[in-house]
C-alpha cells in the first residue's frame, strides 16, 4: 500500500513537471531519492520515462482535433495544415531522435546524478531570465506553428535534444530555444507539446525494450497506476500554463529553478560535509 501511494505521488509530480518547464526527469529523480519506493532500480529508471506516456495522453486528448488530420470536421485545407504541423513536429524531433538512439545508454550511466540536476536546473533558470528580459519589448517573428521555418525547426531541434540531460527540462529546453529565435511564448508552449508525442512515445519504447517487458504483476499495474495520475494531473496543468503565459513570462519558472538547484547542492555539500 506504502508503495501505491509514493506511486501516486511520483504520477502528481510528473503530471506537474512534464508541462511547466521545470524538469520533470530530474523532479522524479529527486523525490523518488526522498520516497524510496520498494522498488528495482532498474525498474525505477524506467518508470521515470514511461509514466510519462500518461502525460502524452493528455496532449492527445486535448488536442486531439487540431492533431488529427483525418477529422470530417476539416476543409481540405485545414487538414493540409494540420500534416504541416505533423511534418514540422518530426524535423525538429530528428536531432533528439539520433542522439537518443545512439546515446541512451551513456546519458543514462553518466549524466543521471543529483549534481547534473542541480546544475542544469540553475543554469536553464539563467537563461529563462535572460532571455525573457533580452525579448522585453520586442514583437515575435513567429506567433503560431505554421510560421515556423526548417531552420527554427532544428535549432528548437537541437535544444530538444540537450533536454536528454537530467534536470533540464524537455519543455523547457524547447522554450528556451523558441524563445531565442523569436517565436511567441503561446507557439513556444503548444509546439513543445506536439513534439513530446514522438519523442517521449520513442523513448518510452527504447526504455521497455532495454527493460525487457518483465514486469511482476504488482509492478505492471503501478505502472498503470503512475501513468492514470499524470494524466489527469497533466490536463489541468497543460490548461494551467497555457492560461498562465497570456498575461505572464517564464521568468518565475526561471526563479524557481535556481532557487532548487541550489537547495539541491547545498544538501549534497551537507551531506558529504556531515558524512
Amino acid at each position: 500500500m506504502l508503495d501505491v501511494i509514493k506511486v501516486i505521488i511520483l504520477g502528481i509530480v510528473e503530471g506537474i513537471t512534464e508541462w511547466l518547464p521545470v524538469s520533470s526527469t530530474g523532479h522524479l529523480i529527486l523525490v523518488g531519492d526522498l520516497l524510496q519506493p520498494n522498488l528495482s532500480d532498474a525498474f525505477m529508471e524506467m518508470f521515470n520515462v514511461v509514466v510519462q506516456l500518461g502525460a502524452i495522453m493528455a496532449v492527445v486528448v486535448l488536442y486531439f482535433h487540431k492533431l488529427n488530420p483525418f477529422s470530417p470536421k476539416k476543409s481540405q485545407r485545414e487538414k493540409m495544415m494540420t500534416w504541416q504541423i505533423w511534418i514540422k513536429v518530426v524535423i525538429a524531433c530528428l536531432p533528439a531522435a539520433v542522439i537518443g538512439i545512439l546515446f541512451d545508454d551513456f546519458i543514462d550511466r553518466v549524466f543521471f546524478k543529483k549534481g547534473v540536476v542541480a546544475l542544469m536546473l540553475i543554469i536553464y533558470g539563467i537563461l529563462f531570465i535572460l532571455v525573457e528580459i533580452r525579448n522585453q519589448g520586442h514583437k515575435p517573428v513567429a506567433t503560431n506553428i505554421s510560421q515556423l521555418t526548417p531552420k527554427m525547426l532544428l535549432i528548437i531541434g537541437v535544444f530538444q535534444m540537450l533536454a536528454m540531460i537530467p534536470g533540464t527540462s524537455r519543455s523547457g529546453a524547447t522554450i528556451v530555444g523558441a524563445l531565442m529565435i523569436g517565436v511567441s511564448r503561446a507557439a513556444a508552449a503548444e509546439f513543445t507539446f506536439f513534439l513530446a508525442i514522438p519523442v517521449m512515445f520513442g523513448a518510452s519504447l527504447l526504455k521497455l525494450v532495454k527493460y525487457g517487458f518483465h514486469f511482476t504483476a504488482g509492478e505492471f499495474g503501478l505502472l498503470i497506476l503512475g501513468m492514470v495520475v499524470a494524466f489527469a494531473v497533466s490536463i489541468f496543468a497543460i490548461k494551467f500554463l497555457m492560461k498562465y503565459i497570456k498575461t505572464h513570462d517564464f521568468k518565475v519558472f526561471g526563479y524557481y529553478r535556481i532557487i532548487l538547484g541550489v537547495i539541491i547542492l547545498l544538501s549534497m555539500l551537507a551531506s558529504v560535509i556531515v558524512g
